[in-house]
């Protein structure tokens, strides 16, 4: 696990989304892994899904707080979290501005036709080039699609690992584009769900907040940041 942790953003928000829209820009590419406990677990468990995320063209960026805190007591200056949701809001805002396009793959049926309406109001100069759901049998097949559009901006919401394991596969057929896995995050842009209160924000607590609303995840929880805890104090035995 060290060698995720050695290849975490270290640097401020502001600083990422700068280096984002220059990418955006100059069109070229760029793959971003929002990483929380649950990322480092399965990449500790799964060699595939580790390849993928130390690869040298990957970026990891600190979603979660657990990451955050973990890094600071292995003694790694990472400065402070980068949310999947947060730069999902920054790349349809640079996209916007720098009209730019973007193709949408995930979540359900409702909440995508929701994106698709949130961008067409609210970003009008952002290039919707497609929008599909997550539940169609062949997605190799719709990044295809993804490859004829060229878009500048690609937001995969399949959950992980999936949705790293997918955009890794087929990018190397790209020339440019802003990959990045994001979760759940088209139901909170799309007004389906809410995000946490912002004193969950401020305190880095928005897992607890989602434990509250959605109980079953709880063993879900306890695989991954529970056991990173453990796995974390044992390596910072080691050092």
């Amino acid at each position: 696990m060290k060698d995720l942790f050695e290849k975490l953003y270290q640097k401020k928000f502001e600083d990422f989304v700068l280096l984002l829209e220059k990418n955006l820009k100059e069109d070229k590419k760029a793959f971003i892994v929002t990483a929380n406990p649950e990322t480092f677990m399965i990449a500790e468990k799964e060699a595939e899904f580790a390849k993928l995320i130390l690869d040298k063209e990957t970026i990891i960026v600190p979603d979660g707080v657990g990451i955050v805190k973990a890094a600071h007591i292995l003694h790694y200056p990472v400065v402070e979290r980068i949310t999947g949701i947060d730069l999902s809001w920054e790349l349809l805002r640079m996209g916007n501005e720098n009209k730019k396009s973007i193709y949408l793959l995930g979540a359900s049926e409702e909440v995508k036709e929701k994106m698709v309406d949130k961008i067409r109001n609210d970003y009008p100069d952002l290039t919707l080039k497609g929008a599909v759901n997550g539940f169609g049998q062949n997605k190799d097949e719709e990044f295809d699609k993804i490859k004829e559009a060229k878009p500048d901006i690609i937001l995969v919401a399949l959950g992980i690992p999936a949705q790293e394991k997918l955009i890794y596969k087929h990018l190397k057929d790209f020339d440019k584009g802003i990959f990045i896995g994001v979760g759940g995050s088209f139901d909170v842009i799309s007004g389906t769900k809410k995000r946490a209160p912002k004193v969950f924000q401020k305190f880095g607590i928005e897992w607890l907040y989602r434990l509250i609303k959605e109980p079953k995840r709880i063993k879900r929880f306890y695989n991954s940041n529970v056991k990173f805890i453990f796995k974390v104090k044992k390596m910072k035995r080691v050092r």
